[in-house]
This record gives structure tokens, C-alpha cells and sequence, in this order.
């Protein structure tokens, strides 16, 4: 595809839009029910987690400013989510979560600029493997985060806890961001598997939503019509008396 810079940039920012906000509809959900039930704390982590070897991966080779501010986003408002699983799913006071949320974020950030420094020096001199290798971190974290959601959802036959708009958010983020490198002067093969990892798995959950959340209403309706009423309970009740 022809080089194009301008595309990039736009195709890029929208991407860091949609991962901006992506997360913000699971937080908002998750604090207006006081629940995260349903939502597995170790997808929010390890996508947070995540987003450390991204942001690694993506500052070492320079890509464009959105897609550099991109993945830390998405790391912050992922580690806020798992606060808010240990504070509303584990019961730990606020003072707690909060601590061990700040506590994970300095970790990452240590972390990250850490490896920006032991890793740019060999890429500059042509040994791209060490980089690469982060990329294919980035991939496999945000295939393996899935995988206890999925558990979730088949445990509990339907989707809940986790926001089927947050998922959608976030596949439109994964689109936008892979049409990006497709518009840079080198297409990043690592970086869009990344990317279209992220939207074919989010695309499962949305499926299983569409699919699964139906027919759990049309169960518990089910089982609503054939429960009797308490007035039926109590007449029943005085006729044998």
C-alpha cells in the first residue's frame, strides 16, 4: 500500500481514541453496579501487564506519537479496572486496592523504561530480535488475558461483568490501528498480529454475547413463568388446611 503519512497519523489517533475510552464504559459499568462479577481480574491485569511490552516495543522502533501514547493508556485504564476488582470482587478497602493499583503502575513504568535503555542500543546497531521478542510478549498477554473471561463465560452461560461495549471499543481500536501500519513506509508484522489478535478475540465475546445473553433471559423467564406465585402458595396452603 502506498506510503502515506498523513493516513498514519489519522488512522493512528483514531486507534488511540477508541483505546483511550475503551476501557472507560467497564469502569463506568463497574462502579455504577458496585460489582465486577462476571469480569475475570486476570484479564484486566494481564492486559495491562501487556501494554508495558507494547509500549516497550513500540518506543524503541519510534513509531508514530499515537500509537507510542496508545499502549500506556490502555495499561492505566486496564490496572485501574483490576483496582477495581480488588476492591469491589475481593472486598479490599479502598486504601488497599489503591495501593496494590499504584503499586502494579510503578512496577510497569520502572519496568518499561528499564528495557527502553537495555534494548535501544542493540537495535540501533541492527539486532532487532530482543525488540521482536516484546512484540510477541504483547501478543501472547493479550491472547492468554482472555482466556479466564472466556472460563467466565462458559461458567456462567452468558456474558456479564465485562461490557460488550468496551469490546466493541476496543476492536474498533485494534482496526484503526492496524490500517495504520498499513500506511507506513514499513508494514510491522509483529505489531499487527498484535492488533488483530485483539480484535479476533474481542469478536468472540461480542459473538458469545449476541448469542449466549438471549438465551439466559429466555431461561430465567422461563423459570420466572414457572414458579408459583405466593398467593398461589398460601391459597394452596388453606385449601389443605
Amino acid at each position: 500500500m502506498t506510503v502515506n503519512p498523513v493516513a498514519e497519523n489519522v488512522l493512528g489517533t483514531i486507534g488511540t481514541i477508541c483505546w483511550t475510552v475503551q476501557l472507560i464504559p467497564q469502569i463506568w459499568k463497574s462502579f455504577r453496579t458496585k460489582s465486577t462479577d462476571g469480569l475475570s481480574e486476570w484479564l484486566v491485569l494481564l492486559w495491562g501487564i501487556s501494554g508495558v511490552f507494547l509500549g516497550t516495543y513500540n518506543i524503541v522502533q519510534k513509531f508514530n506519537v499515537p500509537l507510542i501514547i496508545q499502549p500506556h493508556l490502555f495499561c492505566a485504564l486496564a490496572l485501574s479496572s483490576w483496582g477495581q476488582c480488588q476492591y469491589y470482587g475481593r472486598r479490599r478497602s479502598a486504601t488497599a486496592a489503591l495501593a496494590m493499583c499504584i503499586g502494579v503502575m510503578v512496577v510497569c513504568a520502572g519496568f518499561e523504561v528499564g528495557m527502553i535503555f537495555a534494548l535501544r542500543p542493540a537495535y540501533e546497531r541492527g539486532q532487532t530480535s530482543g525488540v521482536k521478542a516484546f512484540g510477541v510478549l504483547f501478543s501472547v498477554l493479550v491472547a492468554v488475558g482472555l482466556l479466564p473471561e472466556y472460563y467466565e463465560i462458559w461458567k456462567k452461560k452468558e456474558v456479564i461483568g465485562i461490557s460488550v461495549t468496551f469490546m466493541l471499543i476496543d476492536a474498533a481500536g485494534g482496526i484503526f490501528s492496524d490500517l495504520s501500519l498499513a500506511f507506513a513506509p514499513e508494514f510491522d508484522i509483529t505489531a499487527a498480529v498484535g492488533y488483530t489478535l485483539v480484535t479476533a478475540m474481542d469478536m468472540v465475546v461480542i459473538v458469545a454475547a449476541l448469542i449466549l445473553n438471549p438465551r439466559a433471559n429466555r431461561r430465567r423467564r422461563l423459570i420466572e413463568s414457572n414458579e408459583p406465585s405466593m398467593e398461589n402458595v398460601q391459597d394452596q396452603q388453606s385449601v389443605t388446611v
